[in-house]
């Protein structure tokens, strides 16, 4: 582990303007967003699941249809950011999902949500690979895990805000200006974003010693663009994707993203509904234990990029920051195993906060492989890669705790996984990756 990852960028001091931290602040925002938008149902479940008659097989068919589109769309916007930037590869995402968020007032089945959610699946999809994009063009590896765990903190605040904003719409105005209201903010958020981000070199504001700063990374291969038509594009691209399956990083991406997505997805689907069987607790009374969990969760997100990159910061390599950061996220996972035990629910919520912690910890250094490993104009397609493994994870856990839940009837097993996820899946990448090495591109690879 203790292998340095190609050349060390030279050390410069950090610049007194600090527009990329206004970008991290509007990646936080979109983060935000994204989640409470994809939780409004999450809350909503276990009321409507009693008065529209909903089972736990076609509620776990809608979220495995939701993490497939995810999955598949996830690649699509992992290729759409490499070619068009996360400027308009994010807008295009907020546009979308906004769409099929607002859609899901007009039905009551699972089978019609169903169809909502593979829309709002479909631009949620972008978030991520327009975010790891955002903050490849704006951050050095020294600070990158770093601004990932702060913009990733993002979605356990919209954990937070969903449970306490939810009810208190739902009981006002009904349930469907739950879906009209929060998706008004987006439309805010995308006014701002279009009106404020551009890459650091062309941006007024980045004054020279911050641009200095963000560009201190050794010099990556340039990409080479080929005008091809549609045939020979379409050639093209499934080479490319070939040819990116035969580098041990982007199957390291894969793996880790595989082992423990799945483990985040079914906090976020099944969180309420643990807490009304378990506990009996209510839709307004949601936002206490919720609110603790993601609050915790914070605490892991910003502290696992900040582990990694305070080692960086004294000397340690690459590799061996990243793979510390992850081993010690990973420990905080182990006590969700006893969750179903605990003997009140706020125990229970203070386990299940801990695994919360260590998934978004250990994600943020995981979702630092693209960029560390691949070329900026090659990242996103690397990134959809590994939605798409996450994505697939997912619905098999889905269907899993759907299987669980409508025969055993407990959490239980569903914990118990959960637990052992993390240490697996760092088990698995190092053994792709023992050293945090670039992938080497042949000449030709790589020209959309």
């Amino acid at each position: 582990m203790n292998a340095t990852a190609g050349a060390e960028a030279p050390v410069l001091p950090k610049p007194s303007v600090k527009v990329r931290w206004i970008v991290c602040g509007l990646l936080f925002a979109a983060v935000v967003l994204s989640y409470i938008d994809r939780l409004v149902l999450s809350v909503l479940k276990p009321d409507l699941a009693a008065q529209y008659h909903w089972t736990e097989a076609g509620y776990a068919d809608l979220a495995v249809a939701f993490q497939l589109t995810y999955g598949v769309a996830y690649v699509i916007f992992g290729r759409l950011v490499d070619r068009v930037g996360a400027k308009i590869g994010y807008a295009v995402a907020v546009t979308l999902w906004t769409i099929g968020h607002v859609s899901h007032i007009f039905f009551t089945t699972t089978t019609g949500m169903m169809i909502a959610r593979l829309t709002l699946a479909f631009g949620e999809a972008g978030t991520f690979p327009s975010a790891l994009a955002a903050a490849n063009e704006w951050f050095p590896k020294r600070e990158r895990a770093f601004a990932i765990g702060i913009f990733n903190a993002g979605s356990n605040i919209g954990a937070i805000v969903t449970p306490l904003l939810v009810p208190i719409i739902t009981i006002a105005f009904g349930w469907r200006w739950a879906f009209i209201l929060t998706g008004l903010l987006t439309v805010v958020w995308l006014a701002a974003w279009l009106g404020f981000y551009n890459r650091p070199s062309k941006h007024p504001r980045v004054s020279p010693e911050e641009l200095a700063f963000i560009e201190s990374d050794p010099a990556q291969p340039e990409q080479v663009r080929v005008k091809r038509g549609f045939v020979d594009g379409t050639v093209a691209l499934f080479q490319d994707y070939r040819a990116l399956f035969r580098h041990r990083q982007t199957w390291a991406y894969m793996a880790g993203r595989f082992l423990i997505d799945p483990v985040w997805w079914t906090f976020l689907f099944w969180l309420p509904d643990f807490f009304n069987k378990q506990y009996n607790v209510k839709m307004l009374e949601f936002g206490p234990p919720l609110v603790m969990i993601y609050l915790i969760a914070d605490v892991g997100s910003v502290a696992g990029g900040w582990i990694s990159s305070r080692l960086i910061g004294k000397g340690y390599s690459i590799n061996r920051s990243r793979k510390t950061a992850m081993f010690f996220m990973a420990l905080f996972a182990l006590p969700i195993a006893f969750a179903t035990a605990a003997p009140n629910m706020w125990v229970a919520a203070g386990l299940i906060g801990l695994a919360c912690a260590a998934h978004q910890g250990f994600s943020a250094n995981v979702y630092t492989i693209p960029g560390d490993l691949f070329p900026r104009w090659r990242a996103g397609s690397v990134i959809g890669l590994g939605g798409l493994a996450g994505a697939i994870g997912g619905a098999l856990m889905a269907k899993y705790a759907g299987y669980i839940l409508a025969t055993v009837g407990s959490f239980q097993p569903i914990f118990i996984l959960a637990a052992c996820s993390y240490l697996l899946a760092l088990l698995v990448v190092h053994l792709i990756v023992p050293r945090w090495e670039p992938a080497v591109l042949a000449h030709n690879e790589g020209n959309p």
